[in-house]
């Protein structure tokens, strides 16, 4: 099984709850750097960040992710986070709410291999592709 896990700017929390709503997602875990044994420790003004989050999707998918620690985090480049819905409406939903606050790099529309296509970067710096596949695609 593959699965995405993707590091924040110290919003993962407020990110997993917004694709929790915007997907259909369910929070599995959502630890703390607080919660971890004292021998690791949170460096002093994180405790709060958040270690590891897991998200179930309703197709079975899974979405993990956790606030990378300052001296660690580069801005997502080089992939987008695929998301397959059978539904155009449904597709352009999910791409708007996604795009919302972010940018849009490619407009959701229908395209020579499927139904309805679009990419953007989300308000947390995620890329993401929303692709409804043609038939036999």
């Amino acid at each position: 099984m593959l699965n995405a896990y993707l590091f924040y700017q110290d919003t993962c929390e407020v990110a997993f709850n917004y694709y929790a709503k915007v997907l259909g997602g369910k929070i599995d875990a959502m630890m703390r750097s607080s919660d971890a044994p004292p021998d690791m420790a949170a460096a002093l003004g994180r405790e709060k960040t958040i270690m590891h989050a897991r998200m179930s999707l309703p197709d079975g998918g899974v979405l993990m992710g956790s606030d990378a620690p300052p001296e660690h985090f580069h801005k997502p480049q080089g992939f987008s986070i695929s998301l397959t819905v059978a539904d155009p409406a449904e597709g352009e939903r999910k791409f708007n709410a996604l795009a919302d606050g972010g940018k849009v790099t490619m407009p959701f529309s229908k395209t020579f291999w499927a139904k309805g296509f679009g990419m953007c970067v989300d308000k947390f710096g995620i890329p993401w592709m929303v692709n409804c596949p043609a038939e036999g695609m």
